[in-house]
């Protein structure tokens, strides 16, 4: 059973959903990111360290394959669930795996491009929602999880 469009929080009448998320996010990313690292580490050895030539595009594989499992799994990274915070795709329903790859594609694509990383930063701290280029393009929000869930 799907929800209505309007099933996200509102930030006029539930502001707690959207309370520091861009700080969330950004310590969420930095988790994530020496997640992330660790992962290239670990496996840095198995290419006979061949993959040093290749470190730029090991990262941002085992990163895009990373973040599109934990949000297809949780609705939220490891580092956004240490956070507490979770995604929610315009019906408020937790990410499936399509929303996940989708918004894992368009996170890729802001950082291969700054001025998106930009655009997407400033939008998250200018906007009611705390939402980013591609939240905003899919329709997605990041909110703090409710207690208990």
């Amino acid at each position: 059973m799907q929800a209505e469009p309007w099933a996200i929080p509102d930030p006029d009448y539930q502001p707690e959903f959207y309370a520091d998320i861009p700080v969330k996010r950004l310590l969420a990313w930095i988790v994530d990111s020496v997640l992330i690292m660790g992962a290239v580490l670990l496996i840095l050895p198995f290419t006979a360290f061949v993959g040093l030539f290749f470190l730029p595009l090991m990262f941002l594989l085992i990163g895009f394959a990373y973040r599109w499992m934990t949000l297809s799994g949780g609705s939220a990274t490891l580092g956004m669930r240490l956070m507490a915070v979770e995604m929610r795709d315009g019906y408020g329903q937790r990410f499936d795996t399509a929303t996940a790859f989708l918004h894992t594609l368009g996170y890729t694509v802001s950082l291969a491009f700054p001025i998106l990383q930009i655009i997407s930063i400033v939008m998250m701290l200018m906007g009611p929602r705390a939402q980013g280029l591609t939240d905003n393009v899919l329709g997605t929000v990041a909110i703090n999880r409710r207690a208990g869930m």
